[in-house]
């Protein structure tokens, strides 16, 4: 368990957060006011929180690259594949719908209860959604009851999830130490590339080697059955968890003043602006990633008709490619901060994104290869920012629920719509670089939510005090303090 540093207590002026990122002096630093975290919760607090994540992104990255034969098996053979395809994303788009109520439930209720307890419910919830998918009778079978019961399970989906990635960036923020933060958030986004490769490894292996006829027939359902096994493994890993060392302090003090928790409404009236600069962020974030990861492959096979096999091959490459850099990545924002690294990649959408599509519009194989890498280079500015970043914009009382309500209205609003947005205005105008002036678009809002936001790398989370790896660090940093 997280523990308090033991040493007898000795008095100091230190500087600590007052209102927010922002440091003011206000009390004396004890050695009790310090939580040196222990090795092993935290290992499996990360490990835990990013499973969860990989196997949501499973499960985006099997819709992403079998949204093709998702269409002829949900909708009538009538209609024209662009509009089935529609159809598809359409379905993808609900599960964002509900991603806000997702939010508005789960975490002001994480909030309340603690974010264990939350989180293994989410981790079920996801679990049962996508394992429903993979067995809904196709179209053929029973008629329109067959993508109406696709919406449903994605709206499952979007439920669960809605508390998910703000539970599980609260979780290891809260458990990481100050100075690691940013290494150890990187583990989730590992976690999010990690589930999207191998769902679209296992897609992109079943249409190389699976007749299509039998693909059509059964074969699509078994990367969505395999998601009861997983979500039962991790059940049991979140479940083995403790709760973070800031919601049992932040409890303990709750319960001597008499009080469970911050009035929700307090978080629309006393913290909007880092609400709305939540918003941003995710905002570019998440359109690029979704832009990347769910749009590129059916824009590849679609739009520029680039062999299937190929394509999907293509982008799992860089996903293996970023995932080799992630970790190194967030170890640099822990030396250099988060706002750089983030206004480099709203800079460098700006300027990039149009000259990267050209390459991927226009180029042959390695040139194609070559602008889908430089999207997920620029992509990776966020992946090892936004874990670490986004908590620490809210205070202890009100971190889950505030991360989740901005992040999941932002998510469904601008990301998870993506690929319905891009496939829609490619159908209607004919252009095909709308994808280029899509991300421009979101890194020039991205990047005025960077300019109004607060560096916080290596400062303790706002409403806890400082956390460090160990007794040594605990004792250097009240020493420090001292001479200060």
């Amino acid at each position: 368990m997280a523990q308090r540093a033991s040493v007898p207590p000795r008095v100091h002026r230190v500087l600590v957060a007052r209102s927010g990122p922002k440091l003011k002096r206000k009390k004396k630093l004890r050695y009790e006011d310090i939580t040196v975290v222990d090795r092993s919760l935290l290992k499996r607090a990360v490990g835990a929180a990013a499973l969860g994540n990989a196997m949501e992104w499973f499960d985006f990255g099997v819709y992403a690259y079998i949204a093709d034969t998702i269409a002829e098996v949900f909708f009538p053979p009538t209609v024209s594949p662009g509009v089935r395809l529609i159809g598809t994303f359409g379905a993808f788009t609900a599960a964002f719908l509900m991603r806000p109520l997702g939010g508005l439930v789960f975490g002001p209720l994480g909030d309340r209860i603690g974010r264990q307890k939350v989180l293994a419910v989410t981790m079920i919830m996801m679990a049962i959604g996508t394992l429903c998918i993979g067995l809904i009778p196709s179209y053929s079978s029973i008629g329109v009851w067959s993508p109406i019961l696709l919406v449903v399970a994605r709206m499952v989906q979007g439920f669960s999830t809605g508390g998910e990635y703000g539970g599980a960036t609260t979780f290891i923020a809260e458990y990481s130490p100050d100075k690691r933060r940013g290494f150890m958030g990187s583990w989730l986004e590992f976690g999010t590339l990690s589930g999207y490769v191998l769902g679209a490894s296992v897609v992109t292996g079943m249409k190389a080697w699976v007749p299509h006829e039998t693909l059509l027939d059964w074969g699509w359902r078994v990367p969505f059955l395999v998601a009861g096994p997983l979500g039962i493994i991790g059940l049991y890993l979140r479940l083995k968890l403790e709760e973070t060392p800031a919601f049992q302090k932040h409890a303990e003090e709750a319960e001597k003043r008499g009080r469970t928790g911050e009035p929700f409404w307090k978080m629309f009236t006393d913290y909007w602006p880092a609400l709305l600069i939540c918003v941003g962020l995710v905002l570019v974030f998440n359109v690029t990633d979704y832009m990347l990861l769910s749009y590129m492959p059916t824009y590849l096979s679609e739009q520029l008709h680039l062999d299937a096999t190929h394509g999907l091959l293509l982008i799992i490459v860089v996903m293996v490619v970023m995932m080799l850099i992630i970790l190194v990545g967030g170890r640099i924002t822990d030396k250099v901060g988060r706002k750089p690294v983030m206004m480099a990649g709203c800079v460098g959408y700006v300027v990039l994104s149009w000259p990267l599509m050209l390459l991927v519009h226009d180029g042959g194989l390695v040139l194609t290869f070559l602008g889908l890498m430089g999207l997920g280079l620029l992509l990776l500015c966020f992946e090892v920012s936004m874990p670490a970043a986004l908590p620490a914009l809210f205070p202890t009382a009100i971190r889950y629920g505030a991360l989740s309500i901005a992040f999941n209205i932002s998510v469904s609003l601008f990301g998870g719509t993506t690929p319905l947005v891009m496939q829609s205005l490619i159908s209607a105008t004919g252009h095909d670089f709308w994808p280029a002036w899509y991300m421009m678009a979101a890194g020039v809002v991205g990047a005025i939510a960077v300019y109004f936001s607060r560096e916080t790398a290596n400062k303790p989370l706002w409403g806890s005090g400082p956390a460090v790896a160990s007794e040594e660090e605990a004792r250097a940093l009240v020493r420090e303090s001292s001479t200060g």
